[in-house]
């Protein structure tokens, strides 16, 4: 009998916290929209998952975080957290793309889209022998020449991650680090960024 793992994921890369816990093979997931204020609602979030669950943070066999592309700082918010708790627990944190998420259950070749400023969109295409890599490309040049994955939302998008973060537990994964198909166009914060840990 196969050992099903406790493993909690979350995403804050677009304006919502989404978390998802996988317990006993189910998966209990939460999906709190806000536009800002992430960075201080998303501990406190997954602390009431936890103990709604009768869990303790030992008690997670891993972390599964969303690695956009999306809000970078959103992103950056996810990714940090996930590799402080996971630095802290001595557990490991499994980072997922958007793109995986929504690619997730479709039989390739397959192409994942996330919406993204300026009438651009991301796009990443999924075929038998893997992914490309991602880009950036205007929604008025987009033509695919295999399916799209349906649009899918916050609950499906962060069940998926959990999934997706699962099924690599046991096998070396990289730190999880923030995807960024383009440059970020806003100015340089004056305060200095967050250190990630290495």
């Amino acid at each position: 009998m196969t050992v099903q793992p406790t493993l909690l994921a979350f995403d804050t890369s677009a304006a919502y916290c989404a978390a998802a816990l996988l317990l006993h093979g189910q998966i209990i997931t939460r999906v709190d929209e806000m536009k800002k204020g992430q960075a201080e609602h998303l501990m406190p979030m997954l602390n009431e998952m936890l103990s709604e669950a009768g869990l303790g943070w030992q008690d997670l066999d891993g972390i599964g975080v969303g690695l956009g592309p999306g809000n970078f700082t959103g992103i950056r918010i996810s990714v940090a957290a996930a590799r402080g708790i996971a630095l802290a627990l001595g557990k490991p944190a499994i980072g997922v793309n958007g793109f995986e998420a929504r690619a997730h259950g479709y039989a390739r070749p397959i192409v994942a889209t996330i919406p993204a400023p300026r009438e651009n969109h991301y796009v990443q295409t999924f075929a038998d022998s893997g992914p490309d890599e991602p880009r950036l490309e205007p929604l008025s040049d987009f033509a695919p020449t295999c399916p799209v994955a349906p649009e899918a939302d916050a609950q499906t998008l962060i069940r998926n991650v959990a999934l997706i973060a699962a099924s690599r537990l046991g096998t070396p994964q990289p730190r999880p680090a923030p995807l960024y198909v383009r440059a970020a166009d806003a100015a340089p914060p004056r305060d200095p960024a967050p250190v990630i840990l290495s």
